[in-house]
């Protein structure tokens, strides 16, 4: 079950920042090398984006892999709804779905903000 306050959190997280991304370490610092290439990816489309450590905090990280329903990490947020970790984020970047997906969602990125 997972903690109450832990999924409060994840859903004020998701509901304030249209983009957040759960990663190891820290945008300017990852610390792992999936959430270094998600972060990589979210630079080149110029998109602003929430990280969120969550080695922080081993409640968020047992809570995340929960409520998503998903495994592994980094995992990443648009407009509260899960996009995945790093392989399909990767893939959507290279084929421009991610790009279409910022774009129907009305974020701003690099491209057209």
């Amino acid at each position: 079950m997972v903690d109450q306050n832990v999924v409060e959190r994840i859903e004020q997280d998701i509901k304030n920042n249209d983009v957040v991304l759960y990663m190891k370490g820290t945008p300017v610092f990852p610390q792992c090398g999936f959430s270094a290439a998600v972060v990589q990816v979210l630079s080149h489309t110029g998109v602003k984006f929430k990280g969120v450590n969550i080695l922080d905090d081993p409640g968020l990280r047992q809570g995340l892999k929960e409520y998503s329903n998903w495994p592994t990490f980094p995992q990443l947020y648009v407009k509260g709804e899960l996009v995945g970790g790093c392989d399909i984020v990767r893939e959507m970047y290279e084929s421009g779905e991610l790009q279409t997906l910022l774009k129907d969602k009305g974020i701003a990125t690099g491209a057209n903000a």
